[in-house]
């Protein structure tokens, strides 16, 4: 049976959606940027196909909705490349804060994902051609992966992943996506537990199998290539003094600085030796205008951005204000506080601090994440409670004056992270699967007897 086309209340909600995007555009930086890039999109794949698109050659398309989940793909980007030469590889995201990402990766074509409107899925299923579609982690859209079927492409969803309270698993998005996951030929989830929740969604057991996490891959290689003379990382190392106690902060929200700042404050009268590298997750100028606001509120030395440090003397507080650089940084961290805890966005990465041995301290807002819930299990993390403030002064404190206990929390992380390899090459054999495997035929439903 062919399958199922998307629902009416799906395709209506995705046009309501795309309107509202426009006018929140006005409004958003990160939206409208997002709207520009995708005009004349299907435009760009068609003429890239037309001077490049072997029909000879099959071509895996992978999709990766952002940063985390391009991290994902890469490790498996970089073994099909390497084991199949001859294979064409096309690569698509949807947040613009992963396009540096996409842009490092060894793909013949790059761009953003079309929206999942029925014209511009077919038109770039046309120009693409592709033998292969593979979605990273979760983000699976239905008109695209419906029509891909329809189409006799091979279907796959690797370092899948579904969080507990997940919205996906509730009405509606489980009733919009229930014929997308069911059309999936190979998915490669994190865990049995995933497992589990992806047949809640919709998906076949008989299509499933557990092959890990690729990040653990992608961050230990990562770090494994750090140069430590490149800069700004050489730059930063350089400004520490012997009796530096560096955090380094990632990805953080104004929520997050909220206890951020005012715990380091508290921190500097006891610890004047302590050092604040701040990674706000969006270091626009408005953000970077409110940090130093809440810097000087506070009493703070006035803090340096690292496009400044060259031209100004050391601080205490040290504002990177350029993306691509923080899972580097990490390395300097005597110890790390990774945000989005505090935010209503989720937690950001842990894995990217703790393969350097830092320990990591977190928000109350942590349960979705499956790395955060190891580290904590491992005591190779801690999280805060909602009036993190004090809390989190004392814990630096602990790590500040207890080297011994510092280092076994940051020996465990690192531990973590080494168990957690292997995947990408489990997930690269599922995706190679997909092309000498014969398309599964969905039986007929049963006859209504009368």
């Amino acid at each position: 049976m062919a399958p199922p086309r998307p629902s009416f209340i799906y395709r209506l909600s995705l046009s309501l959606a795309e309107r509202a995007a426009a006018l929140a555009a006005r409004f958003d930086r990160k939206v409208a940027r997002g709207l520009d890039a995708r005009r004349g999109l299907v435009a760009r794949l068609t003429a890239w196909a037309q001077a490049n698109r072997d029909p000879h050659r099959p071509l895996i398309w992978v999709h990766a909705p952002s940063v985390g989940e391009g991290l994902q793909a890469k490790p498996v980007l970089e073994s099909l490349r390497a084991a199949h030469p001859d294979w064409q590889l096309a690569y698509t995201f949807f947040s613009p804060s992963a396009e540096r990402l996409a842009r490092t990766l060894p793909v013949d074509v790059v761009d953003y994902l079309p929206l999942d409107r029925p014209r511009q899925v077919r038109a770039a299923l046309e120009a693409l051609r592709p033998a292969a579609l593979v979605f990273s982690k979760l983000d699976v859209w239905p008109e695209l992966t419906l029509e891909a079927a329809r189409q006799g492409v091979r279907l796959a969803l690797i370092s899948a992943t579904v969080a507990l309270h997940s919205s996906r698993l509730r009405w509606p998005a489980r009733q919009w996506g229930h014929a997308a996951y069911r059309a999936l030929d190979r998915i490669g989830t994190i865990s049995e537990e995933d497992a589990r929740r992806l047949e809640l969604l919709g998906a076949r057991a008989d299509a499933i199998e557990v092959t890990g996490d690729t990040r653990y891959d992608s961050v230990a290689e990562r770090a494994e290539r750090l140069d430590r003379a490149r800069e700004p990382f050489a730059r930063l190392a350089a400004t520490a003094g012997k009796d530096t106690f560096t955090i380094v902060a990632g990805s953080t929200w104004p929520s997050d600085e909220a206890v951020l700042l005012p715990a380091f404050a508290d921190l500097l009268v006891q610890v004047p030796q302590a050092r604040l590298v701040l990674a706000p997750h969006e270091p626009n100028p408005d953000h970077l205008a409110g940090i130093a606001q809440r810097a000087l509120e506070l009493k703070l030395p006035r803090p340096v951005r690292l496009s400044q440090l060259e031209h100004a003397p050391a601080a205490p507080v040290i504002v990177v204000d350029r993306v691509g650089v923080l899972a580097d940084l990490y390395a300097l961290g005597n110890v790390a506080f990774v945000g989005g805890g505090y935010h209503r966005a989720g937690l950001h990465s842990v894995l990217e601090p703790a393969v350097f041995g830092a320990p990591v301290i977190v928000g109350p807002r942590w349960e979705n994440s499956r790395d955060a819930g190891l580290l904590l299990a491992r005591g190779a993390a801690v999280a805060l409670p909602a009036d993190g403030r004090h809390p989190l002064h004392s814990q630096w404190l602990v790590w500040h004056h207890d080297a011994a206990a510092r280092r076994k929390a940051g020996n465990a992380g690192r531990k973590v992270v080494a168990e957690g390899r292997g995947a990408a090459e489990r997930t690269s054999a599922l995706v190679e699967g997909l092309l000498t495997a014969t398309r599964r035929a969905e039986p007929a439903p049963p006859l209504l007897r009368t």
